[in-house]
């Protein structure tokens, strides 16, 4: 079998570039090792969940996957609240000061991975799925790529595309250098229903033992993500749910008042990962695969669906003639997606180090920092219409 593209990697990112690729003349292979787990139909609501910005909201509208998402599913961010480690320290963001109608919109990470791949079931004759399917071996020729699978198959490819996670296989196939280190810490995340409206707004605490986020869920109920120390997360999950939630009430200083534990809370490492290469003669790598950053500030699954937009923009505009592995092509999609990746990789990496420094001086600069930043309307504009992308 013989294809222009072939996608490894079914997730979130690199199933919206299939679907952004649906309508071109290429042909395109996806290869995912794990079925999609059917959402749920009872009432119960995914431990993970994602703040989608508007642009990638507007992107994965334009797939026909924002429009098979269930209203009552997804809550708008309205403002953003972020309080330093002194409680004192504060800065504000807001849609209505820039005149938006929202920051963000939170959704859950199941129900947008359902609705792309459900843009993928109506696909054109040009796309095949295989999956489950698990590949074995990347071979690399001047021409064209070979890709095994573990039932034996063999495939032929103009281009791969990485898209199969920060640990990514194909990613050390292509002997590409990454730079990476471990922050020590564990992503807590789990739901909550509440005593009090979020009024739309998402709350963040930078304090000494990580940094705290209540993200808006519909109704009266709150998506936590506390990246905190190894020790403290085994202390957090182990936990009996209603100490979880007095601990988690008094952390967030009872902004949402008495708190109610919905789903349980799981736990993911968080690194640091820069990849030197985005792309290769006949590879290229996106999401996960490109880039691992520190949750604080929201962004990891906004800057993967800002490569697929990238990507399939580029490739949207080739044939069944073109060369979609060629390595000047591909490398338009690497000077396109550095500065971004980059200032992102800078800023989370960055304030992730500053407020995990206990040294009092620097305590006090950051919290000065923040008074400072929430004072000046410009740089704050500038800091979410960035966010917006």
């Amino acid at each position: 079998m013989k294809f222009d593209i072939i996608v490894i990697g079914g997730g979130l990112v690199g199933a919206s570039l299939v679907a952004a690729l649906k309508d071109s003349s290429l042909k395109i292979a996806l290869i995912e090792p794990h079925k999609s787990t059917p959402v749920p139909q009872d009432e119960s609501w995914d431990s993970r969940v994602y703040a989608i910005s508007p642009g990638s909201a507007a992107f994965l509208q334009k797939l026909g996957a924002w429009q098979l998402m269930k209203a009552e599913r997804v809550a708008s961010v309205y403002e953003m609240a972020v309080f330093g480690d002194d409680n004192t320290a504060h800065i504000n963001f807001s849609a209505y000061e820039i005149g938006l109608p929202e920051l963000a919109f939170i959704a859950e990470n199941r129900q947008l991975q359902t609705a792309v791949w459900q843009t993928l079931s109506s696909s054109r004759e040009n796309i095949q799925i295989f999956c489950p399917a698990k590949c074995t071996a990347i071979t690399w020729h001047d021409t064209h790529v070979d890709v095994q699978l573990s039932d034996g198959t063999l495939i032929e490819t103009a281009l791969i595309i990485g898209a199969d996670g920060v640990n990514s296989w194909v990613r050390k196939q292509a002997e590409i250098e990454v730079s990476r280190h471990a922050y020590h810490q564990i992503g807590v995340v789990a739901n909550f229903s509440t005593e009090l409206s979020h009024r739309q707004i998402a709350h963040q605490w930078f304090r000494r033992d990580g940094v705290l986020a209540l993200l808006p869920l519909p109704r009266k109920r709150v998506s936590m993500v506390w990246s905190t120390t190894e020790d403290h997360a085994i202390f957090l999950r182990n936990l009996p749910a209603e100490e979880l939630c007095q601990q988690v009430e008094e952390a967030s200083s009872h902004a949402v008042g008495a708190m109610q534990l919905i789903s349980p809370p799981i736990g993911f490492p968080l690194n640091y990962v820069h990849v030197k290469n985005l792309v290769k003669p006949r590879l290229a790598l996106i999401g996960d695969a490109a880039h691992g950053i520190h949750p604080l500030a929201g962004q990891g699954v906004n800057l993967g669906l800002r490569d697929a937009q990238e990507l399939a923009a580029i490739l949207n505009t080739q044939n069944a003639l073109t060369d979609c592995g060629n390595y000047m092509l591909l490398r338009r999609y690497e000077l396109a997606r550095k500065e971004d990746i980059l200032a992102l990789e800078w800023v989370t990496n960055g304030l992730q180090k500053l407020f995990n420094n206990p040294n009092p001086t620097l305590a006090r600069i950051r919290n000065l920092g923040l008074e400072i930043t929430n004072h000046l309307p410009l740089i704050k504009n500038r800091l979410m219409r960035h966010a917006l992308n």
